[in-house]
């Protein structure tokens, strides 16, 4: 029988306790699981804003990840591969207790979405994608580089041009962009909005929930064997890309490299939005989102 009750649980997946939320069981829909950002970030302003309004309808589920969030750390720093946290998943659907799943990921979780259907294809039935990332990528760091160059900082516009005419390679102007810029910088490439910006940074503080780092770089120093933009084209489900046109941290140049390799997709733009559509235009947000996993 389907383990799907409504509240907070604390679940081991692969000897690790991991945050799980359950809402809008009374619905009896093929569960949507939701699957965050990052690496490293967790559900805290997701399920205080759109996931209620997804709630009203769908039985959605939760989960925050190894080391993220709610959820405990892993005994090594090192534990945080796509194949762990793939297993975790894994685990997480077995105490569930059903057969199909509909996945929706944000920015990273829309990656780990689509790794996750690589792996059990015959168990999800259909995927939403927003903003997704590629992580591991040379496009993904030159949209964020461009994307902070074209916000109009003059100071960290002057750094970055210099970095590329000492020929500096891509990594260390990456790097050294993410150690300079601000949270007012950072503001302005992920949110079109900046009051919806102060919004989310509230709720991000209220949280009291940090981002270690530990899962980002262990990610971006273990390097699957067949990169995950090479096997998109085996992903046949029905894929639902969502991107807003001012993204300037995944981007349209991202989601529509994502959107074009694979067979089965839909790409809609959201006009107002930049990396979060879900708090700048939330009612498209849910609409587009329950149109399609009713069709």
């Amino acid at each position: 029988m389907p383990n799907l009750k409504n509240g907070e649980f604390n679940v081991p997946l692969n000897g690790i306790n991991h945050w799980v939320k359950i809402e809008g069981s009374e619905h009896k829909t093929i569960p949507l699981i939701i699957l965050h950002g990052g690496p490293g970030g967790n559900h805290y302003v997701f399920e205080r804003t759109a996931g209620p309004l997804l709630g009203k309808t769908r039985t959605v589920v939760y989960y925050e990840q190894r080391g993220c969030g709610r959820s405990d750390k892993p005994e090594s720093d090192g534990d945080y591969t796509i194949e762990l946290l793939i297993s975790d998943f894994k685990e997480l659907k077995k105490w569930l207790g059903v057969e199909k799943i509909d996945l929706l990921g944000y920015s990273f979780g829309g990656e780990l979405a689509l790794e996750i259907t690589d792996c059990i294809p015959e168990e999800v039935r259909k995927l939403i994608l927003s903003a997704p990332s590629l992580i591991n990528t040379d496009i993904q760091q030159m949209v964020q580089i461009t994307g902070f160059m074209s916000i109009g900082n003059y100071g960290l516009n002057h750094e970055i041009s210099e970095c590329f005419q000492k020929g500096s390679n891509l990594d260390t102007i990456y790097n050294r962009v993410w150690e300079r810029v601000s949270p007012d910088i950072v503001d302005l490439l992920l949110f079109e909005d900046q009051e919806i910006a102060r919004m989310n940074r509230a709720l991000w503080e209220e949280s009291n929930l940090l981002n270690t780092g530990l899962m980002s770089r262990t990610l971006l120093n273990n390097l699957v064997e067949v990169p995950l933009l090479d096997r998109l084209k085996t992903i046949h489900q029905q894929i639902l890309v969502i991107t807003g046109v001012f993204d300037r941290n995944t981007g349209m140049p991202i989601s529509k490299l994502i959107h074009s390799n694979l067979p089965n997709s839909k790409l809609v733009l959201f006009r107002k939005s930049a990396h979060f559509p879900d708090l700048e235009e939330p009612e498209k947000f849910i609409k587009e989102i329950n149109l399609y996993l009713n069709s």
